[in-house]
């Protein structure tokens, strides 16, 4: 393992779900300031869509796909999230932290909804450099469906492996998995199935907390265990002190 901290924040945490692409930006703020306040100093970012990019995908059914002529969809939703991708490297780099924007749907393909290419070296070039690489939940090319939407939990999943991160955190509007309102301290592969999660009431289209639950879970059978915890947490995590979520362990 590197010293490679991955943080991803949550598409609920830096947008306001109830609305169309609408950022929270004292949020973002506030998050921005704790990466920029931590003693990190190899960290890498993927934030999620939330509002800007689910409703886009919904209407134009890119949860299902994309056929020859059908395909304005796939420009709008990464046009949308690539401007919410820009307003998070912009309140980061107002802070100080020397974040560049990574397009999914630049590097990635998948196959059937899951990622099986993901261009990474030059992530770990610019990590070598001394600058943070924020990612985001994207549209990418389907080898089966044409397209598909890629979240940012099925991107810290699949990039944790080969860039060899040492901890990966999920910051999220919620204190951690919930179950019976009751945060869950520790999920393992084998206690998850017995766990009654809820999904988000809002437009997503990537599986809400069952299955960013799923992409850790998996990530944990790679030998990486992963915490979830509340945003106004992220600074604890970062600093390594206890932040009252839930830790995905590996075994």
């Amino acid at each position: 393992m590197s010293d490679l901290t991955f943080v991803k924040l949550g598409g609920s945490v830096i947008t306001d779900k109830s609305s169309d692409c609408a950022i929270d930006r004292e949020r973002l703020a506030s998050v921005a300031q704790a990466i920029a306040s931590a003693h990190t100093e190899r960290i890498l970012i993927v934030h999620g869509a939330g509002s800007c990019g689910h409703p886009e995908a919904k209407r134009y059914r890119l949860d299902v796909g994309a056929t020859a002529g059908q395909t304005e969809g796939i420009a709008i939703t990464h046009r949308v999230v690539s401007g919410l991708n820009e307003e998070v490297v912009r309140a980061l780099r107002e802070c100080g932290v020397p974040a560049i924007g990574v397009h999914p749907f630049h590097t990635g393909l998948a196959d059937n909804g899951r990622l099986v290419a993901f261009e990474s070296r030059h992530i770990t070039k610019m990590l070598d450099l001394g600058m943070v690489p924020v990612i985001h939940g994207d549209v990418v090319m389907d080898l089966s469906r044409g397209a598909c939407i890629v979240s940012g939990d099925q991107l810290v999943r699949y990039l944790a492996v080969p860039l060899q991160c040492s901890r990966v955190g999920l910051a999220t509007d919620v204190p951690g998995v919930l179950d019976g309102g009751r945060v869950v301290p520790e999920i393992t592969k084998k206690t998850a199935p017995a766990l009654q999660i809820g999904n988000s009431l809002h437009t997503d289209v990537t599986g809400g907390m069952r299955g960013k639950l799923n992409e850790l879970l998996e990530l944990a059978d790679a030998g990486i265990g992963s915490d979830i915890f509340h945003v106004s947490q992220l600074g604890a995590f970062l600093a390594g002190a206890n932040h009252g979520g839930t830790r995905v362990r590996v075994g």
